[in-house]
């Protein structure tokens, strides 16, 4: 691309991106994250109606008994057709999204850490994705099979499919966002902010928060979803003390070389 050239150029003449470089730099980052997320879109509208019965409203003919998705408003499925085309595009084009990101601060990291941003983009793509499976296979069913049996048999369950798209939504963009803790550890160990020394002496206090996110994120009051919600949760947070501890070792690694470089 020719913005990425440019980049190149400007850094390899040792001249530094300017107020309005750095605009006209975002505006395509903007640019291209849009096109890939209308990419995406099409990709999900050839198959909108697979996508509906699969995977939309597979979760609610799942539950015991099954629950009924009625549409309230004359415009009510074009409406839902177009949010899952959105929401789906946006999904898809997650990685692309992430790379974006992250190119356009690259002018602020440093050469030797330019070089991890394919693989940042990869990890990122990767959490984010496993929290979706997770949310839909493990919370999703879970919460709906609760609603579905809860309550009188005089009242009908009748969800509006407006009401049950925004349920589905919320779920598994939470959970995708929980997941990525990992990589949010490994950045802030990366810039010096976290260190796994205060991971560790704070992990007590990290169990009590895990137990509040999870019966704020899980639908239903239940005990046995929370539970399998925190679990997840918590073996992230250890992941990410592990992971801020080899950031930190290579952070360290690389001063002390640079200190010794600079000695010399």
């Amino acid at each position: 691309m020719e913005d990425d050239k440019d980049i190149k150029e400007q850094e390899a003449s040792g001249d530094e991106m300017g107020f309005l470089d750095h605009l006209e730099e975002l505006r395509w980052r903007i640019i291209k994250s849009v096109i890939g997320i209308i990419v995406g879109g099409i990709i999900v509208a050839i198959f909108i109606d697979d996508i509906m019965t699969f995977v939309i409203f597979a979760p609610a003919k799942n539950t015991n008994p099954p629950l009924t998705i009625i549409n309230l408003k004359p415009y009510g499925q074009f409406t839902l057709y177009m949010q899952v085309i959105l929401i789906g595009g946006i999904i898809a084009s997650v990685p692309n999204i992430f790379y974006q990101f992250w190119k356009f601060i690259e002018p602020a990291l440093m050469p030797n850490e330019r070089k991890y941003i394919s693989g940042i983009v990869f990890f990122t793509s990767l959490c984010f994705i496993v929290g979706l499976v997770f949310a839909y296979f493990v919370l999703l069913p879970t919460a709906l099979n609760f609603f579905a049996s809860f309550g009188t048999d005089i009242i009908l369950n009748q969800i509006d499919a407006n009401e049950y798209m925004q349920f589905i939504i919320s779920v598994c963009l939470l959970a995708g966002i929980v997941f990525e803790l990992p990589m949010v550890s490994f950045f802030l160990s990366k810039v010096g902010i976290l260190k796994p020394e205060f991971m560790r002496k704070y992990r007590k206090h990290a169990v009590v928060a895990i137990l509040i996110i999870s019966a704020i994120m899980t639908p239903s009051p239940d005990i046995v979803s929370q539970i399998m919600l925190a679990i997840p949760l918590f073996i992230l947070y250890e992941i990410s003390i592990y992971i801020s501890k080899v950031s930190q070792k290579k952070r360290d690694s690389l001063n002390s070389d640079e200190e010794t470089v600079q000695s010399n």
